[in-house]
């Protein structure tokens, strides 16, 4: 184990690595095997990244733990390893292409599409090139996201509302690791806004914390209606916010017909927070 002195691993080093990731690992571009047409071939599906750090100990995290508010159970970063000290939470924006070509419409776009399936191959990669890249520097990683241990699944209550559950959340994370707040569709509103995905790594590598500028969980929602009116299944409201059983149920019909493929993303394409916070230049 390497002294606190002699670490190398901070957080301009991994995001310069997830950018040289970005620039030269090909799995960040639609292969010409898999394109949904030729234009597609080659293009790059993420634009950057911005990185959160929370301690492993806040006590947020703890709180999620059978949270039924939150409608999660989380693992708390020392079950998922041992002596873990920091949570490494990414966002990466998807290239604007990518966005703007799924605006409009009831149907998701060949392109969002792609940003959807073969963008979380290429999220995946990186977050086991940049976890090997840690262990490397004689610390410990795991990513919750792609370990057996994690469980997604619904509850159906008897005949009630089918309620979805995991034991990790990224959109949590995320906001407890300062890189923004939820919408009403229930993503995370970044300063590079809500089209993207997120990732996150629980190390033994000790990192500083990112300040969270905000206290409200909506705090960057300025509650406008763009998602609720962009939902093709109407599965958005002011009251409620996003209902997992309804929009679920419009993502298979798209997944019979694209499968593999799979995704909507009409709540974050053609939307105020789509590429910023709203209000902030």
């Amino acid at each position: 184990m390497r002294a606190e002195t002699e670490i190398t691993m901070d957080e301009k080093t991994m995001k310069d690595f997830i950018l040289e990731f970005q620039d030269k690992d090909p799995a960040n571009r639609v292969p010409a095997e898999l394109a949904k047409d030729p234009k597609y071939t080659g293009r790059k599906i993420y634009d950057g990244v911005i990185c959160g750090i929370a301690d492993a100990g806040d006590e947020l995290l703890a709180s999620l733990r059978g949270n039924e508010g939150a409608n999660i159970n989380m693992m708390l970063p020392q079950e998922w390893l041992e002596g873990a000290k920091s949570v490494l939470s990414f966002f990466m924006p998807f290239e604007r292409w990518i966005t703007e070509e799924n605006e409009g419409g009831d149907w998701p776009s060949c392109g969002w599409l792609h940003g959807r399936i073969e963008g979380q191959e290429a999220l995946n990669k990186m977050s086991i090139a940049l976890s090997d890249r840690i262990r490397e520097e004689g610390y410990e990683a795991v990513t919750p996201a792609l370990d057996p241990r994690l469980k997604i699944y619904m509850n159906n209550n008897e005949g009630a509302e089918p309620v979805y559950t995991s034991n990790w959340s990224e959109r949590h994370v995320a906001f407890i690791a300062g890189l923004g707040t939820f919408g009403m569709s229930r993503g995370i509103i970044t300063e590079r806004g809500m089209a993207g995905r997120l990732m996150s790594i629980v190390t033994t590598l000790q990192q500083s914390p990112t300040p969270r500028p905000y206290t409200d969980l909506l705090e960057y929602c300025e509650k406008c209606g763009d998602c609720i009116n962009n939902c093709p299944p109407n599965a958005i409201s002011v009251e409620n916010l996003k209902d997992h059983g309804i929009c679920d149920i419009y993502l298979s019909g798209i997944r019979k017909q694209e499968e593999p493929y799979y995704g909507c993303g009409k709540c974050q394409s053609g939307v105020r927070c789509a590429f910023g916070i709203p209000g902030r230049s």
